[in-house]
């Protein structure tokens, strides 16, 4: 099939499947919007399944190239995680199959995709992994990091950002301020004076113990 054909049918599939979501798109409405009959979709995918995925691998190819843009090497690794991280939560406003899969949603609609599914998860994740790599070389972070566990982490995180705080007035504000505190917490922890904690704890440890001695009968 001609590229430019496959592309005009992905892009009305990712309209359809967007707006009407998995089950309640038909083929028929995708061909009527890309001005192809019905057979020619099923040259482009062998099932309404496999189109569904190759809509949503298109739009995550196009969710990291567009978060690709801001890794800029001369930048910290941390100011980029929050940047990225900030950029990529309004992305998905406007990209509801690449946060549909990201939430996890898909995977309940098409259980028996799933392993691809996350692969695709996977592939939207490659940007932090690349910050927290960058963040290494530059001695920002610890060279021991297990980078996919912590990209894993640092999605879930967003995620639970973007369920719990993504609405209301200053909607935008609050975002940055909670994904600053966020990072501050993950980067610095909440302990308060470790190396002095570590200094008293080492030096009652060298003291000896007193033992109170019980009165005789």
């Amino acid at each position: 099939m001609e590229r430019e054909k496959k592309e005009c049918i992905l892009s009305a599939a990712v309209r359809a499947f967007a707006r009407f979501g998995f089950k309640k798109t038909s083929v028929d409405q995708i061909a009527k919007d890309a001005g192809v009959a019905k057979g020619t979709v099923y040259l482009a995918a062998d099932t309404k399944e496999d189109l569904f995925y190759q809509a949503i691998h298109r739009e995550v190819r196009a969710y990291t190239a567009e978060i690709a843009k801001l890794i800029d090497p001369r930048k910290p690794a941390d100011q980029l995680l929050a940047e990225a991280t900030l950029a990529g939560m309004q992305y998905l406003e406007e990209r509801p199959l690449v946060r549909d899969l990201i939430f996890g949603n898909h995977q309940l609609i098409l259980p028996e995709w799933g392993e691809r599914l996350e692969e695709l998860r996977a592939l939207g994740r490659q940007n932090c992994a690349e910050i927290v790599r960058l963040g290494i070389r530059q001695g920002v972070f610890r060279d021991d990091l297990d980078v996919e566990e912590l990209s894993s982490i640092l999605e879930d995180m967003a995620i639970a950002t973007q369920v719990f705080h993504n609405r209301g007035a200053n909607r935008e504000e609050r975002l940055r301020k909670r994904l600053t505190t966020a990072f501050d917490l993950l980067m610095n922890g909440i302990r308060a004076g470790l190396q002095a904690h570590a200094t008293d704890a080492a030096t009652t440890a060298d003291k000896p113990v007193a033992v109170k001695s019980e009165p005789r009968a």
